[in-house]
């Protein structure tokens, strides 16, 4: 058997609990249960290794419990090349669950369609009415959306400026969002900060939420899935290579 290396990443610790009732768990591996990691699945791993795919505040990670079951490593396991044995199992079990999840979370928001429903690709992007470069992303994306090969959610938030929800929200409740938000990205931002039915409202306080526990910072924030259905996030307005990557085919 080739030789192999174990980068440990976070800590290396000796079984010091005792199972709970309810958890089949080791207990170096429900120690760390108990510090708040999240176990997703058991993996096969090297050289009497038993492998567990887990994460911790979202971050993936793979942890080691050695043959004995006395001790549990937290790390990146290599083999002799420097492949990298753990990256399979966490995007298996823990990165893939993960980006169904937020997409999920991106459909049920709130959002307000620009494009043809039966595009072949969709991009949810967070925009904030007063921010220019969200305009800019609209601007950019136009072939695409004109062409009918991209259609854009824009998740309504309000975070930029004092009024910034409640234009959000006046976009939101338009008679024709669609129409009301095309006019506000290619008017110089016409949107009135008016008050509206506490529904609406609510529905930006949603998609604030969401925004936030994201761990977003700015606007435009772009999700969608590449070509492997990877989750893809970009910040910003793109530069042309990053655009052409994200809408999927070359510019109309």
């Amino acid at each position: 058997m080739r030789p192999l290396t174990l980068t440990i990443g976070l800590l290396s610790l000796t079984a010091a609990t005792t199972l709970s009732a309810d958890t089949s768990w080791p207990a170096p591996i429900q120690a760390l249960v108990e510090e708040g990691l999240e176990i997703h699945a058991r993996f096969e791993a090297p050289s009497g290794l038993a492998g567990f795919a887990a994460s911790h505040q979202g971050r993936a990670m793979a942890v080691y419990l050695t043959q004995d079951g006395e001790h549990a490593l937290v790390g990146t396991l290599l083999d002799a090349e420097g492949n990298d044995l753990s990256a399979a199992p966490l995007d298996e079990h823990v990165r893939s669950a993960q980006e169904a999840e937020v997409w999920q979370e991106l459909e049920q928001s709130h959002w307000i369609a620009d494009g043809d429903p039966d595009a072949e690709r969709i991009l949810y992007t967070f925009t904030d009415p007063n921010c220019p470069y969200c305009a800019r992303f609209h601007e950019q994306s136009r072939p695409w959306v004109d062409a009918g090969r991209v259609q854009l959610r824009h998740i309504m938030v309000g975070i930029l400026k004092s009024d910034s929800p409640a234009k959000a929200a006046a976009l939101l409740g338009a008679d024709d969002p669609s129409s009301a938000l095309q006019a506000h990205q290619t008017e110089e931002r016409v949107a009135e900060a008016r008050a509206q039915p506490r529904e609406i409202e609510e529905r930006v306080r949603a998609n604030n939420q969401l925004f936030e526990s994201l761990g977003l910072m700015a606007t435009p924030t772009t999700y969608y899935r590449g070509d492997d259905g990877r989750l893809e996030q970009v910040q910003g307005a793109p530069q042309e290579a990053r655009l052409i990557e994200m809408m999927g085919s070359p510019r109309p």
